[in-house]
């Protein structure tokens, strides 16, 4: 769910640490875990080297967001899916984890999660997709040559984001409590308005007074009639002695 990005984006960044520019990584050099590629994709095209080095954590959480999180559709996934499919993502591309969650779930496999996959994930217990997507993860990674490298380190993570992820999808939902609304004056409409998780803000909106009023044509046919009855009455005192 998309309430989890933050959280699921403070446990990415603690794997991902900080600056790195290591010749075996095919990345290139990455700063909290943002490549220069993608740096210059989503924030300054012609950024250096250095430019990453001394990136805001605005801008981190920009690539992060637009690049990986909106790729694998994380704000519809379930939660815990949603984190164990970003960190997929971060670690290995954002199409090849859509692709291994869809065979997980069993849909096609066309790289991009859409409502099939969705339906399809919160069909199944949380934590049985999380466990099956990391066992898939793991396997591919001990398919690459740079495992021997960066094997233990892989390892480790994908055992952590296991864990991690079965935790969020076990929390219970946020507590809703719905606060008290002041009584409004005469004549005011009180309009509540909630944006995400910030806390409710309460408005009231002052209405102009309406009088009721009597259509002219109703008054004339009232007074016809009362004309009428009295007419009534009087002929009846004529002609039975009232």
């Amino acid at each position: 769910m998309d309430r989890n990005f933050a959280k699921a984006l403070a446990l990415v960044l603690k794997s991902e640490g900080g600056w790195s520019d290591n010749p075996k990584d095919p990345g290139g050099a990455t700063m909290k875990g943002v490549t220069l590629a993608n740096f210059r994709r989503y924030v300054k095209a012609d950024a250096t080297k250095d430019d990453l080095r001394h990136i805001t954590d605005a801008q981190v959480a920009t690539v992060y967001r637009r690049f990986y999180w909106d790729a694998v559709s994380g704000a519809e996934l379930p939660d815990g899916v949603d984190y164990a499919t970003f960190d997929f993502a971060v670690n290995s591309g954002p199409g090849r984890a859509a692709k291994y969650l869809q065979a997980v779930v069993g849909v096609q496999q066309d790289g991009r999660i859409g409502p099939a996959t969705v339906k399809a994930a919160g069909a199944k217990p949380a934590a049985v997709v999380i466990d099956a997507l990391c066992d898939a993860r793991l396997a591919f990674l001990k398919r690459l040559d740079t495992w021997p490298t960066f094997g233990k380190g892989w390892s480790d993570r994908v055992k952590s984001v296991r864990g991690q992820a079965i935790q969020i999808a076990a929390a219970p939902p946020p507590i809703v409590i719905p606060l008290p609304v002041p009584k409004a004056a005469p004549d005011t409409v009180v309009v509540v308005t909630q944006k995400g998780n910030e806390p409710p803000v309460v408005t009231p909106i002052p209405q102009p007074s309406v009088q009721p009023t009597v259509p002219k044509s109703k008054t004339g046919w009232a007074l016809l009639a009362a004309i009428i009855a009295a007419i009534a009455a009087a002929f009846a005192r004529l002609h039975f002695g009232g």
